[in-house]
């Protein structure tokens, strides 16, 4: 009988992804604490939508300015140590906030600023990071690779995490913070223990002409010349173009009743801190029941068809927030959405990263990322002005609107970007972990 390690990672897929994987499980544990305690921080501050959608959006403005940057960093440098230094300067972030609330000078001011620096460290660890897994794995492999870290993200980010992150809130403001610095610092422990990863190829694959199976080191490039040819690379490859394209739209339209759910929850709902934590609970147990069926479904379904569904379905579940008046209904569109969710989560990450070279996989990763944070960004601060304007339900038809019209653009393309073959393209140097 399989051991549980096998069924959870397969030795085929190497010991540099089994330490990958318990690295971000564990920093997805503090993340997930963080979920319900940050929101929750700040509305104990204020009670204005404004400024719960800034704490949101104060984390995720670095995409902005600094993801592309960061994207052609990665594709220069050793990917791991950079998630390592990122991860370790968002500790630094989490324990001086703890200190501004232990003390008692912690104001709102201060925890926006502590999510711009937090999230300007993020940037740079989902950036790197999310380049690790091709390096490590066949593209065969990526599907079950990805499915198994959102998983993780799933049962530690928003399953375990927010429940724990309320019950440690309403102990004592600082102690969910705490616990997420320890978190995070054992995850650069974790990833520190993957052999070292090189420095990406650089352009074509160089010939080799010595007996060491090494390539000559390429010139070096400015930064911005290494973020143009991603772009137009990116501008040049229709299938990966749709895809971010879907995911900014489809960000923007998500973010806008995000941004204030926790006003949604606690005032509207009448669900309190614990019932807001226990939303993000319930969409985690959705993407548990999707990843028992992931592999089912990737065998039987087409990805395209997967991903229309999951498109479909996110548009209906806009509707039943706007019209939903009970908690426990909300509960229940929650784990709809956690299903679908992991599911599109799986499938479009696996699609990009199988049509993407090696060396261009920082700066194709950025774009995406910049996307994604992008689209929360205009989102959330749609959503906060439209609540304080029309109420805590707006946000939720907006989002139902633009889902919709989203969706009828992009049905057709959705065919095009899932049926394009994987890039032919080499391992990088050094990698182990594809041997069977």
């Amino acid at each position: 009988m399989s051991s549980i390690g096998e069924l959870i990672a397969p030795r085929r897929m190497g010991t540099d992804f089994r330490w990958l994987l318990a690295s971000s499980w564990t920093s997805n544990v503090g993340d997930g604490v963080a979920l319900a305690a940050a929101p929750l921080l700040i509305a104990s501050m204020t009670s204005s939508p404004i400024l719960v959608a800034a704490g949101a959006i104060l984390q995720f403005l670095p995409w902005l300015v600094f993801g592309l940057h960061v994207g052609a960093i990665a594709d220069r440098f050793d990917r791991r140590r950079l998630v390592m230094f990122a991860n370790a300067a968002r500790t630094v972030v989490l324990l001086a906030l703890c200190v501004f609330l232990v003390t008692g000078a912690a104001n709102i001011w201060i925890v926006l600023a502590a999510s711009f620096l937090y999230g300007t460290a993020e940037v740079f660890v989902d950036t790197a990071g999310s380049t690790l897994l091709p390096m490590l794995l066949k593209p065969a492999d990526l599907g079950l690779g990805n499915a198994r870290l959102q998983a993780g993200f799933l049962v530690a980010n928003q399953f375990a995490g927010p429940p724990l992150g309320a019950f440690l809130f309403a102990a004592g403001h600082a102690w969910p913070f705490l616990l997420e610095a320890v978190c995070v610092s054992l995850a650069v422990v974790l990833i520190s223990r993957i052999a070292r990863t090189p420095v990406p190829p650089r352009g074509e694959t160089a010939p080799r002409t010595d007996g060491t199976g090494s390539a000559p080191a390429p010139e070096r490039t400015k930064v911005h010349t290494d973020i143009a040819e991603g772009l137009g690379w990116l501008w040049r490859n229709p299938p990966v173009r749709m895809l971010v394209l879907i995911i900014l739209l489809f960000n923007v339209t998500w973010a806008a009743p995000w941004g204030v759910l926790v006003l949604y929850a606690t005032t509207h709902l009448h669900m309190g801190a614990i019932g807001y934590g226990a939303l993000t609970t319930a969409s985690a147990a959705g993407g548990l029941l999707a990843t028992v069926s992931f592999g089912w479904l990737e065998r039987h379904v087409t990805f395209a068809t997967m991903m229309r569904v999951c498109l479909s379905l996110e548009v209906l579940m806009h509707l039943a927030f706007a019209l939903t008046t009970a908690g426990w209904i909300a509960l229940v569109i929650m784990v709809v959405f956690g299903f679908y969710a992991f599911i599109w989560g799986t499938i479009s990450t696996t699609v990009r990263q199988r049509l993407v070279p090696h060396s261009l996989q920082g700066r194709v990763a950025s774009v995406n990322s910049v996307g994604v944070f992008g689209g929360m960004v205009i989102g959330q601060a749609l959503g906060g002005v439209i609540a304080q304007t029309w109420g805590l339900t707006a946000p939720w038809w907006f989002a139902f609107g633009g889902a919709a019209l989203t969706l009828l653009f992009v049905w057709r393309p959705i065919s095009q970007i899932t049926s394009t073959p994987p890039v032919q393209d080499d391992a990088p140097d050094g990698v182990q972990a594809n041997e069977p």
